[in-house]
This record gives structure tokens, C-alpha cells and sequence, in this order.
């Protein structure tokens, strides 16, 4: 089959959040535009970010607090984030009708609350400024010579462009394509790649109750991790119970700092179901609830005392030590306090951090070092800016990783656009 070569201005490797925004920053510049994507369709993980409600971004107005959320690459990202930052992507959503709302914690969402209708105003947005798109094309190889890459093939097909942007996202979700592509790449053009570890993702535990309780979420809690039997960390709010495990954004927040404590030896945590409650006024109030319901059965008496949700985890926990079809009446003061420790001290044991499959962001990747942060251009090649995920920095839930995405791949449209 004879090879075919076709010419661009820019070239944009990986059709997610980075690659999408880039694509439109280029050509709205006037650049003629090709995205090349492996998947199918564009967008995968945008389509379920945020449980597939898509938490745009954060709306903090403090820059200077923003970028403390990005930890050691802070000082990377005041440039790149004074030009495009919180306000730069609503406003930009907003001009291409896509209406949005912020809830607690600053949280920016569609008003739909659909993921899938963030990537159709993108791609409707790719249309208007006339992007090639290929879909169902991965790139099996990129050529580079002098310092400058000179071309990527997908098959025998073979495309060349003035400059790239490598947006192929890092190895979170590998299903939605994030399979760590782009870190081979960056190694074989002479860049530092730190080794990929999951970073934001749930807790797997050893104790199988977990999984009798799986969608319960436990509100307002604390939970305090214990390594060598010495505490050394406690959260507050609220924890989300799955088949494997914990999770919810408390939890997906601090799996880095579980993960430096699994590799000094066996983590436990203990959850207070209960933080603010006194526990000789708690126990007072199951004495009176006990007695003025005596002929009913102790499982169908929990939920007067118990907050609403928390009974599963009650009768898993104790399933072994109480009889739950005993009567009110019958509950004596070791069982009475069976209950109140329990609510109280929930002692669980953490296996292992779940992997890259259920992590929301993989920490690692290119050095920032390696980066022109100002623009995204990489300084080892000349012609390539790098994107997203495959930059090697942490940040937790809560629409700072979609905003790295936008602000990260507007830059490097931009500039990959001009001569700058």
C-alpha cells in the first residue's frame, strides 16, 4: 500500500480535555488543525469525569490559594494561569452554550449536570473551526531529527506539521484510552519521565463486610489512618462504601499520603460514624428510644437512633455479636454498648490503593523541568508542547484536574499556533 503524507500547522496527538481545548485554541488562531485519536469518538474520560456529571472547574478566585492545590509544580503554573485560568474556561463554555452552575466548594458544573454535553460543545466548537479529526487513529510512531519532530505515522498513513502537542493523557482509566502511550514517546525524544503511580483513587480494604454496604455513603464522619499503631493522619466528611472499599472525594484526596504508609508496613483506620455526638447523651437517648419501643425488633429500633444510612453497617460490623431480631427490650448494657462502640469506632484494614483503573489522576509523568511552562513547549524539541495528564503533577478532585487540562491546553494552542 503506497504511504500518504498530508501537511498541517499543528498536529494534536490525543483528542481528550487538553487536546481538545488545544485544537480549538490553534485553530481559532488561524491554523489549520488535525487531531488524531485512537478511540473511536472523542472524549472518553471527559465522559465520565465526575461520576459522568463533569466538574469543569474550580471557581476559587484566589490564584495564589488555587495553585497551592497543585503542590510542588505551583511555582510552574502562575503564568499559564494568569493568562487562562477559572473564569477564562467559564467564560469560554459559556460563549459556546454551554451553560454551567457552581455548588459547594466552588465546584463548577454543567447545568445539565452531563458530561456528554461538555464533549458535544467542544466537538461542535472543532467543527465550526474546521479541525480535521481523525478518529480510530493511533500514532504507531513519531520521527523525530535535529531536535524537531519531523513527522507521526498512524498505519501507513503519514502526517507531517510545523508543530505537535502530545495530549494522550496519562495512565488513569486505561479503558478510555489513557494507557500511558505518551510516556513511551517522551522517553524515546530524551525527555524524564517519573514512573506513574495512581494518585487519586479509592482504598481497597481486607474486611469482606465492605461489600454487604456497597453505595452507602456515611456523612460528616472522621476517619483516622494508624500505621504501627501510631495515628498519623484524620479526615472529616464523607465516606463512600463500595464493593472493594472506601472512597468518595475525602478519601481519593489523601490516597497519597495512605500510600507512603503501606510502604512502611500494615495501615488500619478507624471511622467515628458519630464525631460530634457526646457518648453518654448518645447512650441516654438508646435507652429511651430501647425502652419506649420494647416489643418491637432491635433492627427496626436502629433508625431512631441511628443516622440515617448507617444501619447496614451496623448489623455487618456486629453481625456475629448481636442478635438483631431480639426485642427492644431485651438489649442489655453489653449489647447497648456494643452498638454505641461500634458507632463510635468502625476499625477497618486498608489492602491496597485500587489501581490505575479506578484512579481519577495518575501522579508522575514529564518532568517540569523538561517544560517551557509558559508556553508548554517542551525545551528538549523544539515543535512540541505537552498537555495534561502527562505533566508530572499531583492535584486532588474537585475540578483542578479538568481545569490543568483547559489551561494547559490553551496555552500550547496558543502558542504551538504562532512563531512565539
Amino acid at each position: 500500500m503506497d504511504t500518504k503524507t498530508k501537511t498541517y500547522d499543528v498536529i494534536v496527538i490525543g483528542g481528550g480535555a487538553s487536546g481538545m481545548m488545544a485544537a480549538n485554541t490553534a485553530a481559532s488562531q488561524g491554523a489549520r488543525v488535525l487531531i488524531l485519536e485512537k478511540n473511536k469518538r472523542l472524549g472518553e474520560k471527559l465522559r465520565i469525569t465526575g461520576g459522568g456529571r463533569c466538574n469543569i472547574t474550580n471557581t476559587e478566585e484566589n490564584l495564589r490559594l488555587y495553585l497551592k492545590n497543585y503542590g510542588k509544580a505551583e511555582q510552574f503554573l502562575y503564568s499559564a494561569f494568569t493568562e487562562f485560568g477559572a473564569k477564562e474556561t467559564l467564560d469560554f463554555f459559556n460563549d459556546i452554550k454551554l451553560p454551567t452552575k457552581v455548588e459547594g466548594k466552588n465546584r463548577a458544573f454543567p447545568y445539565s449536570e452531563n458530561a456528554v454535553d461538555v464533549v458535544h460543545v467542544l466537538t461542535n466548537k472543532l467543527h465550526r473551526n474546521n479541525v480535521d479529526v481523525l478518529t480510530g487513529s493511533a500514532v504507531t510512531k513519531i520521527f523525530s531529527d535535529s531536535g524537531c519532530i519531523t513527522s507521526v505515522t498512524c498505519g501507513n498513513e503519514v502526517y507531517t506539521a510545523k508543530k505537535y502537542i502530545l495530549a494522550s493523557g496519562g495512565t488513569s482509566r486505561p479503558e478510555t484510552g489513557s494507557t500511558g502511550d505518551g510516556f513511551n514517546w517522551l522517553e524515546l525524544l530524551g525527555h524524564k519521565v517519573n514512573t506513574p503511580t495512581p494518585n487519586i483513587t479509592p482504598l481497597a480494604l481486607k474486611d469482606l463486610w465492605v461489600s454487604k454496604v456497597t453505595g452507602v455513603t456515611a456523612k460528616n464522619v472522621s476517619i483516622t489512618f494508624y500505621s504501627n499503631n501510631s495515628a498519623k493522619f484524620k479526615l472529616r466528611g464523607d465516606i463512600l462504601f463500595t464493593h472493594f472499599g472506601i472512597s468518595g472525594p475525602l478519601i481519593l484526596n489523601s490516597a497519597y499520603k495512605v500510600a507512603d504508609l503501606l510502604s512502611a508496613g500494615a495501615v488500619t483506620a478507624k471511622i467515628d460514624l458519630l464525631p460530634d455526638v457526646d457518648v453518654k447523651e448518645f447512650d441516654q437517648k438508646i435507652i429511651t428510644e430501647l425502652n419506649s419501643q420494647g416489643i418491637k425488633q432491635l433492627k427496626n429500633v436502629l433508625s431512631s437512633f441511628t443516622p440515617a444510612g448507617l444501619n447496614p453497617i451496623l448489623k455487618e460490623v456486629l453481625r456475629h455479636e448481636v442478635n438483631f431480631d431480639m426485642k427492644a427490650s431485651e438489649v442489655n448494657k453489653q449489647t447497648r454498648k456494643l452498638l454505641l462502640d461500634t458507632l463510635k469506632s468502625v476499625i477497618v484494614t486498608v489492602d491496597k490503593l485500587m489501581g490505575f483503573e479506578k484512579a481519577v489522576v495518575a501522579d508522575g509523568g514529564i518532568d517540569l523541568k523538561d517544560i517551557d511552562m509558559r508556553t508548554m513547549r517542551s525545551k528538549k524539541i523544539s515543535n512540541l508542547f505537552i498537555t495534561g495528564d502527562l505533566l508530572d503533577i499531583n492535584r486532588p478532585s474537585g475540578g483542578f484536574s479538568l481545569q490543568l487540562c483547559w489551561t494547559t491546553g490553551y496555552i500550547a494552542g496558543l502558542y504551538a499556533s504562532t512563531d512565539a
